[in-house]
């Protein structure tokens, strides 16, 4: 259901005509109009050559979840590949490229909850606060694909090795150092 529907939304786009090269540095990104930090991601993104193609849809939470998005995952924009994948909140480019090119088997893409201080488009001056980069997975569950614990980690090469990890359920509470406009979701919170 959610392919075909990331398919159908896709093939609406006019990035649905594009070659296979440009189609996999190419994103549609879904968010408010008047969101500053998803301009800001967007600026991330195409300093790191992906280029991307935004739509402001009526109702944002339905298309994250109509994406398969949980709430708990959500942060104010969500970009989703040619290939389907999506990628939730503030994302590096570097694992959104790194995803692109192996993606986990039973991923959906990769989510980044809520708004944390100094990550790609939520930068505020020389302020950081640590946080992860989670793999969303088809049966609805996550695990850690990265940990960010500094600027640095954001534009740095460092493999993560899957094989590795606990891929049990993480139930995964957002960072408390992130900011979330005092507990509104997206569509509550005062836009920039």
């Amino acid at each position: 259901m959610k392919v075909l529907l990331v398919s159908a939304l896709l093939a609406l786009s006019p990035l649905a005509a594009l070659s296979p090269r440009a189609a996999a540095t190419e994103l549609t990104v879904f968010k408010s109009p008047t969101c500053g930090c998803c301009g800001d991601w967007i600026d991330h993104m195409k300093a790191n050559g992906f280029d991307s193609h935004v739509e402001h849809p009526q109702n944002l939470a339905a298309v994250k979840q109509q994406l398969g998005i949980g709430p708990q995952l959500r942060s104010c924009h969500t970009a989703v590949s040619q290939a389907g994948f999506v990628f939730e909140g503030h994302v590096p480019a570097k694992y959104v490229r790194q995803f692109l090119a192996a993606p986990p088997q039973g991923a959906i893409g990769l989510s980044v909850p809520a708004m944390p201080v100094g990550s790609p488009g939520m930068e505020m001056g020389d302020k950081f606060m640590p946080y992860q980069v989670l793999l969303l997975k088809q049966d609805g569950n996550t695990e850690v694909y990265a940990s960010i614990d500094s600027p640095q980690d954001q534009v740095t090469q460092r493999h993560m090795d899957h094989s590795n990890m606990d891929h049990g359920n993480m139930n995964h509470s957002i960072n408390q150092n992130a900011v979330n406009h005092n507990g509104m979701n997206h569509e509550q919170m005062p836009h920039h």
